[in-house]
């Protein structure tokens, strides 16, 4: 392996990391944006900002399940990362060109899987021992539970500040939530770059210890100072470009949004997320915004949540996974083809 393929290959996660912010942007703005708190301008520059900041908050266990906890380390090799991130890219791209507020962390998992397992079928005929089973049923199992979570703590957010101002005047609301939402959209904006930053951090540091032999002999995986800062700056400019056809469904066309259902969705979306990068889970924040979003419109009324349009999302979260492993499959076999 050359030095030369290395940096090109942490130019592709880069980039993967740069279209994660793009693809999620709206994640951080949706809320912000459609309760007209702040303008689409000022909304991604704010969530940009918490994505970087996010860099010195809450360490790198997402990254060292990324990394470590999927694929097992000793079978990874440059060409199975590249064409596990050209699967997710390619995912992302299709995905926002409909609108489809999908993960772009679960389209990296499955794309870096669906790569070791071509790749060591191709080497040894086998596919045996390659995917870390006990760490990937977590992860399935918060594609289920992360969004419930959102619904659930959206919808009981909104149940408690109801209830707790339900003496004030619907103006006097309005002006209250409509400073908090800044809060609440920075923290879910931290979440979101603790979390979904660290999935390319895992993949470049195992990169990186691919080149230099391996992981050590302790097992121990530290993430370089210089890949954290790194990816951390290509999800926030990412953040800043925006992807405005997801951010019309997430924000505009799942239910209406004031700013305090702005508020208690995006209080409920931070405190998921951050609770699972602090285990070391990695979850998506899409996903958790979405259950957040119809957690809050369904106090209203069930009919308030537009499900046909919450159904096409749900559709596009089960296929995320296999359809990116079957890209990254297909990309690493090309590759091999021509090798």
């Amino acid at each position: 392996m050359t030095l030369y393929l290395v940096i090109t290959i942490i130019v592709v996660a880069l980039i993967f990391d740069f279209l994660n912010g793009f693809h999620d942007a709206a994640n951080s703005i949706a809320t912000v944006v459609a309760t007209r708190v702040l303008s689409p301008i000022y909304a991604v520059v704010w969530a940009a900002f918490f994505n970087f900041v996010a860099a010195f908050a809450f360490g790198v266990p997402v990254a060292k399940t990324i990394g470590s906890g999927i694929v097992e380390p000793s079978l990874v090799t440059p060409i199975i990362v590249l064409a596990g991130l050209s699967g997710a890219i390619f995912w992302n791209i299709i995905t926002w060109y409909f609108g489809l507020p999908t993960s772009s962390s679960h389209a990296l998992i499955g794309g870096f899987a669906g790569s070791a397992l071509m790749g060591t079928w191709l080497a040894t005929g086998s596919v045996c021992n390659v995917l870390k089973w006990q760490k990937i049923d977590i992860i399935v199992l918060y594609i289920v539970l992360s969004p419930m979570l959102g619904m659930l703590l959206g919808f009981t957010n909104m149940v408690i500040v109801s209830w707790v101002f339900r003496r004030a005047s619907p103006r006097r609301i309005d002006s209250w939530f409509r400073r908090l939402q800044l809060v609440s959209a920075a923290a879910y904006s931290l979440g979101h770059g603790t979390n979904d930053a660290q999935k390319t951090m895992g993949i470049i540091t195992i990169l990186l210890y691919v080149y230099h032999g391996g992981l050590p002999a302790s097992g121990e995986f530290l993430v370089p100072y210089w890949v954290i800062l790194t990816c951390h700056a290509a999800i926030a400019l990412g953040t800043m470009s925006g992807g405005w056809k997801i951010v019309k469904t997430m924000g505009l066309r799942i239910t209406k949004l004031r700013p305090v259902g702005g508020f208690c969705a995006e209080t409920a979306g931070a405190a998921t997320i951050i609770g699972a990068s602090i285990a070391g889970i990695p979850v998506s924040t899409t996903h958790t915004i979405t259950g957040a979003i119809v957690g809050v419109g369904a106090t209203q009324r069930l009919s308030a949540v537009k499900w046909g349009v919450a159904g096409r999302i749900v559709w596009a979260w089960v296929l995320t996974m296999p359809l990116s492993a079957l890209m990254a499959a297909g990309v690493y076999l090309i590759i091999h083809r021509f090798q």
